[in-house]
């Protein structure tokens, strides 16, 4: 048997005995959206606590002892209900704990083995008080696949990981298989590229692999910049021994003895666990020359971003990691060919590569259970907007919006949470590259090929669900905004036209616009597609195109009648006083900037339309909540 395998067999057998010793295990989710919340004291108090009850509080396992060991781990998903805490093995999974709740915790289940009721998950509907994460809807209506660990295992612990099974695939991939048997076997099991083009992985992989070139290099994009999307960062801050051996892997498949993580800055979290996932890796011989007794090697290097969205493009993050500006590059040459210093370049994105081991222990078949024929596996969602349940989730390719929505995400709520049992609109899925789908999507299965039949493309997997009460022009700009902003300036028609494409909408919410505006509006944003170099001017036009397609009624009320039908465009909103309410108190006048408010003491007053602004300081200042919009 190969010494590295035997010492990674080694590690697990002891791990497993001393976790068996111990008895009691506490989970304290340690994801970015806990700790917000306060879950690193909520870990120190349970330290605190075990101690002062007399118990042995493990922090680290060094050795067989008993005593209740505590472990942060990564994301668990469900950030809206946190900080979350699991104690093992009864499996009791607790919501919202605050650092007092801790020793009612440690004494009635750690010690008594009952439950603390009154922080357990209780379902709205059936008012149902659910003691284990399986017997939640959001958990149990999902399927996770590439975050079955996240949340489950220690992330700075390179132990737990192998012991979960980690980097066996690795080992097999250099050791069993040639780079040409890798690049077929994940062919043919179907994964796709995760980051938003789903292009097939193995293709990719083999067309590196086929250079004769002596230096070769992989590259993990972590570079996540779409507005609300946070499943790479969760994969990286709660599993990021998985993404190296994704790597490991896909050097093997093309030669390669580098590699570089990609990362935005604006992830701390994640770089300092990468950094020590790669530092332990390194110890072990994970990483580094002789790759698992072979002649092989594979070094391993972090590169932090500076938060530029363009640089997920990959000719645009090629260029960043060489220390030029972010630009993209006119293909071919493809990566694949001629990339990171004119070198074969393989670029994946996280989740990608996060599931390759996975695909490796599974094979063709066995992978291909879960998804559709052509879109086989799952795919991570960042679940946000107007429903119940937000946060980070995993769907198998081919489930629907209305399973999501209604399943997972415990269905719609009002702008001020309150559950509404008929209040969908709309979804923009793939964020600013992708596409708004409607009432009459909601049974659409999401994967890559069906989505770009309407328009729409799953993106790297944000999901911003809206209520009725959503203004879609308005959605529309905040996109256009965001990608305007974002754009490096190289295409004219990227740099001006998203621009004016900005203006345009603002004319629209404004009450400026006419009717020719809407036609300049399209005419300009099919030029912007065409014209533009990478995916971010070509995909920049979508929100506005989809939201025009489907909602183009709004649009006409906002142009013709000047009026927003969901009321939020406070330029086209009507503010009128109602009688019944009004005290007459004369705040309102007396705070308005252009006397547009009269009326006399004691009695109602009135808004003189012609003379206001819109400034919404009356709104602000009656104190009797009189002054409504229309």
């Amino acid at each position: 048997m190969n010494l590295m395998l035997t010492g990674l067999n080694k590690i697990t057998k002891d791990f497993h005995a001393r976790s068996a010793a111990a008895r009691h295990r506490i989970l304290v989710c340690a994801g970015t959206g806990c700790l917000v919340n306060g879950s690193l004291k909520v870990y120190e108090a349970f330290v605190k606590a075990l101690k002062e009850s007399g118990l042995n509080a493990i922090v680290e396992l060094k050795q067989e002892e008993e005593g209740v060991f505590v472990s942060r781990t990564g994301c668990q998903g469900f950030c809206q209900i946190g900080p979350l805490v699991t104690v093992l093995p009864e499996n009791i999974f607790y919501t919202k704990v605050k650092p007092a709740d801790v020793a009612e915790i440690v004494e009635t289940t750690v010690r008594k083995g009952e439950v603390v009721e009154r922080l357990l998950y209780i379902e709205p509907d059936s008012q149902k008080m659910c003691r284990t994460k399986d017997e939640i809807p959001f958990y149990r209506k999902q399927h996770r696949f590439v975050l079955s660990n996240c949340g489950a295992i220690d992330p700075e612990n390179i132990e737990e990981y192998i012991a979960s099974g980690g980097y066996r695939q690795a080992i097999r991939a250099y050791l069993e298989m040639s780079p040409e048997e890798i690049c077929q076997l994940v062919f043919a099991a179907g994964l796709r590229g995760r980051g938003g083009g789903g292009f097939p992985t193995g293709r990719k992989w083999d067309v590196a692999r086929r250079e004769t070139n002596t230096k070769k290099y992989v590259i993990c994009n972590g570079d996540e910049g779409d507005p609300g999307a946070f499943m790479d960062m969760g994969i990286m801050e709660g599993n990021p021994h998985s993404v190296i051996e994704g790597m490991i892997i896909a050097a093997r498949a093309i030669e390669a003895d580098e590699g570089y993580i990609y990362v935005r800055a604006e992830y701390p979290l994640a770089v300092k666990r990468l950094r020590k996932a790669i530092d332990d890796a390194y110890r072990i011989g994970l990483l580094g020359k002789n790759l698992f007794g072979t002649e092989h090697a594979f070094n391993l290097n972090i590169m932090e971003g500076a938060g530029a969205f363009v640089c997920g493009e990959e000719t645009a993050l090629i260029a960043s990691i060489e220390g030029k500006r972010g630009m993209p590059s006119p293909k071919p040459p493809f990566p694949s060919v001629s990339g990171l210093w004119g070198k074969p370049t393989v670029i994946n994105n996280v989740e990608t590569l996060s599931q390759v081991p996975l695909v490796l222990a599974a094979g063709p078949e066995g992978y291909r259970k879960l998804g559709t024929k052509e879109s086989p596996g799952t795919k991570t969602f960042a679940l946000t907007g107007h429903v119940a349940n937000s946060g980070l989730i995993e769907m198998p390719f081919g489930a629907t919006l209305r399973e999501i929505i209604y399943g997972v995400a415990g269905g719609m709520t009002s702008d001020t949470g309150k559950a509404v049992s008929d209040g969908f609109k709309a979804v923009q899925i793939g964020g600013p590259s992708g596409g708004c789908l409607t009432r009459d999507h909601l049974d659409l299965p999401i994967d890559f090929d069906s989505l770009k039949t309407v328009g729409a493309m799953v993106g790297s997997g944000g999901l911003v669900v809206m209520n009725k009460n959503t203004c879609m022009v308005s959605v529309a700009r905040f996109f256009m905004q965001f990608t305007q902003h974002e754009s490096c300036g190289k295409c004219v028609l990227c740099r001006e036209g998203t621009k004016q494409m900005l203006a345009l909408l603002d004319d629209i919410i404004e009450g400026r616009a006419t009717m020719e505006t809407l036609d300049l509006l399209e005419d300009l944003a099919a030029a912007v597609q065409k014209g533009s170099l990478c995916g971010l001017g070509k995909t920049a036009p979508n929100p506005v195109l989809s939201t025009m397609k489907h909602f183009r009624d709004e649009y006409i009320a906002h142009v013709r009648d000047k009026r927003c039908p969901a009321g939020k465009c406070k330029a086209l909103v009507r503010l009128t006083i109602d009688p019944e309410l009004c005290k007459g108190c004369t705040l309102c006048a007396t705070k308005c900037p252009v006397g547009a408010i009269s009326g006399e003491k004691g009695k109602p007053h009135v808004i003189d339309q012609n003379m206001c602004r819109k400034c919404y300081i009356c709104v602000e200042a009656c104190k009797f909540k009189a002054i409504k919009g229309d």
